[in-house]
């Protein structure tokens, strides 16, 4: 009897135990218990939930319950029926390169997705290059089929193999085309091309529900639409074809400094212009920055003679205004060049003698931001937190911006450490049908604040900046759109999508009605 009664208390002891790990250690499907083909791939390792706890911004941390590693598309797709078919399902966010700033990739006690893992089994065939003179699958004769986990530097190397390009980049390229996909993917050929979500043909999605779904322009354009730009709302994009050109072999590659916002606007806007895919005279690539008179000021692009009378000049403005822009070539004889590039900059009203150029490879050019990326890893501060904004301002409003923003704040306050970026963009190279949105202007700029802070004391500055800059758009009535945005309440996310905010619910409900995909995000939370 009273071993009887010590065993019936042994074994509640037992189970009150495992109810208390259970609940310190909660796993998205309870008491249910994982198919074979997911369970064999979920991982956790605590150094691998660790890095799937963070990300490039390294500000905002979630860790999951699981991290899948998946071998092949299918894997993705039970993954994700699996979860439908639970009472409470689990949320899933697919993860490339971690790139995000705010936890856009991340879930808590959810499953986080490596997309990476894909990479590992395709035997070389992630990226596949093709050509079709007919035309019937690319208006441009060829195109690139690549994994959603590839990296477009990758894409870079295995299309100029064949001589080919795509049109449209992002300024670093270690990132994955289902990343970048996701959101636009801009740089300075989005004027003349579109972002990179401009320049896909076809996608092969997992949605939500865990449906593989080939769609384009015209095959289930419904999802096509929706994923592009749409934030991983809707699905896992697991292929893109990607339109390919033939490819230049060098770029001339120039900085011309202003003293003055106006004539600096006026000529970038003059510069976009010209936008034609085929228009021989347009420049390929235009951008812009600030030189602020504020530590750090790099000066590394221009030759060593010339760095002194730049950093005067700085000293006397405070700020200096710069356009980038940069014109392809390839065998074309050295006098031909110049005279394309002086054909550009005739008129422009650049500071005198303030123009400064460089010739180097296409690749090379393409890829710069990698270098300084080599050089920030040497000296411990690539990990460091990046508190980023991301605006698209409406070209009415630039001046304003420029006068609030850059004038009264940013130089004001005296705590620049980065990049910051200002160039325009033509809104016609933009389609509205993605999911997407930019200002209601033919011709709008990105705005783009790139910090990296020293420590948390220096991360929250930031921050405060970056709200402060919010907060004087909307007491002005700039209507701005942010990019890359993140950590919104639900209303915010309303009033981020605009008029768009019904199309988005009703793409939620018909491709991830359980809300499954990038909660993250948070816009269905």
């Amino acid at each position: 009897m009273v071993r009887n009664f010590m065993f019936s208390k042994a074994m509640t002891l037992l189970w009150f135990s495992i109810l208390m790990l259970t609940a310190a250690q909660p796993r998205p499907w309870s008491a249910f218990q994982a198919p074979k083909e997911v369970a064999s791939k979920l991982s956790r390792n605590p150094q691998t939930l660790s890095l799937a706890s963070t990300d490039y911004g390294h500000i905002v941390h979630e860790t999951p319950w699981a991290v899948f590693e998946p071998s092949h598309v299918n894997d993705i797709m039970s993954l994700i029926k699996f979860s439908n078919s639970l009472p409470t399902p689990f949320t899933i966010a697919a993860r490339g390169q971690a790139h995000s700033i705010l936890g856009q990739g991340m879930t808590q006690d959810g499953v986080v997705l490596n997309m990476t893992k894909l990479n590992g089994i395709r035997n070389g065939s992630g990226i596949v290059i093709v050509c079709d003179f007919d035309g019937k699958k690319s208006p441009l004769g060829c195109y690139g089929d690549v994994g959603g986990e590839q990296k477009w530097i990758d894409m870079l190397h295995a299309s100029l193999e064949r001589g080919l390009t795509p049109l449209s980049w992002t300024d670093y390229l270690y990132l994955t085309v289902g990343g970048t996909l996701s959101n636009a993917g801009i740089s300075g050929q989005a004027f003349r091309f579109g972002p990179q979500i401009s320049n896909v043909l076809e996608l092969d999605v997992v949605t939500g529900k865990g449906d593989l779904v080939t769609c384009s322009a015209e095959t289930n354009s419904e999802a096509f639409y929706a994923v592009l730009g749409g934030l991983g709302q809707f699905g896992v994009i697991v292929r893109a074809r990607i339109a390919l050109r033939p490819a230049p072999t060098k770029v001339k590659w120039i900085r011309l400094l202003y003293n003055d916002f106006t004539a600096f606007s006026r000529d970038e806007e003059h510069l976009i212009s010209f936008n034609e895919n085929n228009d021989t005279n347009a420049a390929d690539y235009v951008e812009g920055m600030l030189l602020l008179n504020q530590p750090p000021l790099d000066l590394s692009f221009y030759p060593v003679s010339d760095k002194l009378r730049i950093n005067s000049l700085v000293t006397q403005y405070g700020i200096i205004y710069i356009i980038e822009l940069v014109k392809y070539y390839d065998n074309n004889p050295q006098a031909h060049v110049i005279e394309e590039v002086e054909t550009l900059v005739k008129g422009l009203e650049y500071v005198p003698t303030f123009m400064f150029e460089k010739d180097v490879s296409y690749e090379e050019f393409l890829n710069r931001v990698h270098g300084e990326e080599l050089v920030l890893r040497s000296k411990g501060l690539w990990e460091f937190p990046h508190p980023w904004l991301n605006v698209f301002v409406p070209r009415s409003r630039i001046s304003d911006f420029n006068e609030g923003v850059f004038k009264g704040i940013i130089l004001k306050q005296n705590i620049t450490a980065g990049t910051a970026l200002v160039y325009p963009m033509n809104r016609n190279k933009w389609d509205d049908r993605m999911s997407a949105v930019t200002p209601d202007e033919d011709v709008f700029y990105v705005v783009s604040l790139l910090h990296a802070a020293s420590g948390f004391e220096q991360v929250k500055t930031f921050q405060a900046q970056n709200q402060q800059i919010l907060q004087f758009c909307k007491d002005a009535g700039i209507k701005i759109t942010e990019y890359l945005t993140g950590n919104k309440t639900h209303q915010e996310w309303v009033e981020h999508f605009g008029p768009k905010w019904k199309l988005i619910e009703d793409r939620k409900a018909q491709f991830d009605p359980k809300k499954i995909l990038s909660p993250g995000q948070g816009i269905f939370k």
